[in-house]
């Protein structure tokens, strides 16, 4: 009796295995199937209600973002370390921003000797150091210019 029963079970397994149809790997999409039914104007009538629904939420985002950014964004102080950070990179430029400050400052004599130069240069004249000229064109001694820097405490 057994050996009836996994026959019969069998033969039925080939059964229907046989009788199936066989259907490809992988069934795409056809998206132009039904594409003669579709009606236009309701295609149309969607699109400008979509479009007319991003406009409205990206003007009130942009108004939200220029009115109200708290709403939006997250409250920073809250998140130590995200604060923290913050504050050591608004301290670290204004730091820079003084420092900028200092060389403008240091660079300002060596910009107007340079602009004398070239104003010389300019003109023709000669200078007493391109002559090789030992004494000034009076008989006085060549004139030196140094540059002083001026020593800031460490801070």
């Amino acid at each position: 009796m057994d050996f009836r029963v996994s026959l019969l079970l069998l033969s039925l397994a080939v059964v229907v295995v046989s009788g199936q149809k066989k259907r490809p790997a992988k069934e795409e999409w056809d998206y132009r199937d039904g594409s003669g039914k579709v009606n236009m104007r309701g295609v149309a009538n969607l699109t400008q209600v979509l479009d007319d629904w991003r406009f409205d939420i990206m003007s009130k985002m942009r108004q939200l973002l220029q009115n109200d950014h708290q709403t939006l964004l997250p409250d920073y102080s809250r998140i130590q370390p995200l604060s923290e950070a913050l504050d050591d990179l608004y301290k670290e430029f204004n730091a820079l921003k003084a420092h900028l400050g200092d060389l403008t400052e240091k660079f300002g004599p060596i910009e107007t000797f340079i602009d004398e130069l070239k104003a010389e240069k300019a003109t023709g004249g000669t200078t007493r150091a391109t002559t090789g000229d030992a004494t000034g064109a009076a008989g006085s001694p060549p004139l030196r210019r140094r540059i002083i820097k001026k020593k800031t405490p460490p801070s």
